[in-house]
């Protein structure tokens, strides 16, 4: 991986990628709600899958959950219809992991995003993150507590 994690405290690098459905989501376009960025390696591994399954039955509040992985438009269709996945599932397949350079996530060596996890205010600014290793899955309540540290 080239870079760091983007700092807690800083800006969200801005992004626009699209969605299963094909349509274009922004990060812009939650402004005034928090969010809850979850950039994972592959879909229909397994890994990812426990986790996004923990997403799908998570209760995030008001907050936006959005997914990233490099994986086409067409494999997170195909998987978000296998599993009941609502919320975004974006994909960041060209150019070839660009979001999460842009939020220093990408291994440069599997083509792939790392484990992070950033929970972003209503303002665009990073008030919490996580990466973690390609093998170890991060904890939904990790996810619950720093929404609740936002006021």
């Amino acid at each position: 991986m080239n870079g760091h994690p983007a700092g807690v405290g800083a800006p969200a690098p801005g992004f626009e990628l699209r969605d299963q459905h094909g349509t274009p989501v922004r990060l812009t376009q939650f402004r005034g709600r928090k969010v809850v960025l979850v950039f994972y390696p592959l879909a229909f591994s397994g890994v990812c899958h426990r986790e996004l399954s923990e997403l799908r039955d998570f209760s995030a509040g008001d907050a936006q959950i959005l997914t990233v992985s490099v994986d086409s438009m067409f494999t997170h269709r195909a998987w978000a219809d296998q599993e009941g996945y609502i919320f975004p599932l974006l994909s960041d397949f060209w150019p070839h992991g660009q979001v999460a350079r842009a939020y220093g996530v990408f291994d440069e060596t599997k083509g792939v995003a790392r484990r992070g996890s950033f929970v972003i205010d209503g303002e665009g600014v990073i008030r919490w993150s996580v990466v973690n290793p390609a093998g170890e899955a991060r904890d939904v309540a990790d996810y619950a507590k720093a929404l609740a540290d936002i006021s």
